[in-house]
């Protein structure tokens, strides 16, 4: 009996050193085909290696016979997923593998201005004749142009560098909307004269005629971005002086189906004396004269946040909401400066509680939102705003005007070519990082 037994055990092992021995050969003919006949030979010594000791340690006893399997088994998937690693370097799945990990450690908001003696501009004003004379500024006499000069860089990662065409074929049968006030406007001059300048002229409608609406066509791909001055977001009856904070701008109807919208409301809110544009405001019916300005703004933003959250599809739009464009007023005034502040400098004027709002209301939407977090990059370009090379009621500043920069300097809006290409270069960087084609 005991012989049988013997008989058996030795039958059962033989039977399995065979099936070990057979998977460690397929698993090397794996390995030699996968390094173009070049095996990496202790990664192959390693195979035949592991799966050996794993047996010889678990035939000691017949009750080891089945978790040997198990063992040998393990063994192999262990050293030949090490040997993928160790392999070729740079296969398709270890590049896939290094792009998810660099996107999600990739904060292209964090980082520092580089100045770059041999960058150029992504476009010349010459060629975007629809451009304002409010920001071209060295078309309006500016002297230095080392404010073209300074690229954004990221601490931890490489931002991918702007490309027109590709971001036209990106945004092929699609439309984009901006929305908001002036630095919005500026936002879209700037993305509209990099695309402008990725076509033929030929191939290109602009219409920029009234401030309130412009809008470009690129028509070899049918594809649209659009700009719609409401620096509240929700309606302004301008006759009345009423601001409606529990509806949304009358444009909103043609907002719908855009693929990609891109808001920002602050600085009107902030408004005072002469500047200010209502009298009352009116929510539920009720009209009031004495509403806190944060009650006011928190209740506008849930407006827009509904209007969003009813009528945007996630799967179809991508939605950014554009954080405060710093201003340079006061002891930090923009005014004969030509480098960037230094990191930490800059003191920030924009009531806080505004800024916390917005943030909030983003937090708390059911429908993702973006942050096109562009303040704190922004603050430290003190040198690219517009100052006196800018208009006053749409006409240039005269001589005497630019004499006098602490009444007529422009603090507030961008020269173009300048930072704002950043901010749309960074949103252009935000459709690459997420590793798809499309845009969302």
């Amino acid at each position: 009996m005991e012989a049988t037994s013997a008989a058996i055990l030795k039958h059962r092992n033989c039977s399995l050193l065979i099936l070990s021995s057979f998977l460690v050969c397929f698993v090397i003919m794996l390995n030699i085909d996968n390094n173009h006949r070049h095996p990496n030979l202790s990664a192959v010594r390693g195979l035949w290696i592991a799966p050996i000791t794993a047996m010889s340690e678990a035939l000691t006893t017949a009750s080891d016979i089945t978790s040997t399997t198990t063992n040998i088994s393990k063994a192999i998937v262990v050293t030949n997923s090490s040997n993928k690693n160790t392999g070729s370097a740079t296969s398709e799945g270890i590049k896939k593998l290094e792009m998810a990990q660099t996107r999600e450690k990739c904060d292209i908001y964090n980082g520092r201005w580089v100045y770059d003696q041999k960058a150029h501009p992504m476009y010349e004003t010459s060629r975007c004749p629809f451009l304002s004379n409010q920001v071209t500024c060295r078309k309006n006499g500016r002297p230095d142009h080392d404010y073209e000069r300074w690229r954004w860089e990221a601490m931890n990662c490489e931002i991918p560098r702007f490309n027109g065409t590709d971001m036209l074929e990106r945004l092929r049968g699609k439309r984009v909307i901006i929305v908001g006030d002036s630095l919005n406007r500026n936002m879209w001059e700037s993305l509209a004269c990099i695309l402008y300048s990725s076509v033929p002229p030929e191939r290109a409608e602009i219409n920029a005629s009234t401030g309130d609406y412009k809008v470009f066509k690129a028509k070899d791909f049918n594809c649209t971005v659009e700009f719609y001055w409401n620096p509240f977001l929700v309606q302004l009856d301008k006759h009345e002086r009423i601001l409606r904070l529990d509806r949304l701008h009358a444009s909103a109807r043609r907002w719908k189906g855009a693929k990609i919208m891109v808001f920002n409301t602050g600085h009107w809110w902030t408004h005072v004396e002469k500047m200010r544009v209502w009298d009352f405001m009116q929510h539920g019916g009720k009209m009031m004269d004495d509403l806190p300005l944060e009650m006011a703004f928190q209740l506008a933003m849930q407006t827009w946040a509904d209007w969003v959250e009813r009528n945007v599809n996630p799967a179809e739009t991508t939605v950014y909401f554009r954080s405060i464009s710093p201003e340079h007023k006061g002891k930090q005034w923009c005014y004969n400066q030509t480098r960037p502040m230094k990191r930490g400098s800059y003191k920030d004027s924009f009531p806080r509680p505004i800024v916390e709002i917005a943030e909030k209301t983003i937090r708390d939407m059911k429908a993702p939102v973006k942050y096109l977090n562009i303040t704190k990059l922004s603050q430290y370009r003190i040198d690219a705003h517009s100052t006196i090379y800018t208009t006053k009621a749409g006409k240039l500043l005269t001589e005497e005007q630019r004499r006098q920069p602490y009444l007529y300097a422009d603090c507030s809006h961008w020269c173009l070519p300048g930072l704002p290409d950043t901010w749309n270069a960074l949103m252009y960087a935000s459709f690459i990082l997420e590793g798809s084609s499309d845009v969302s």
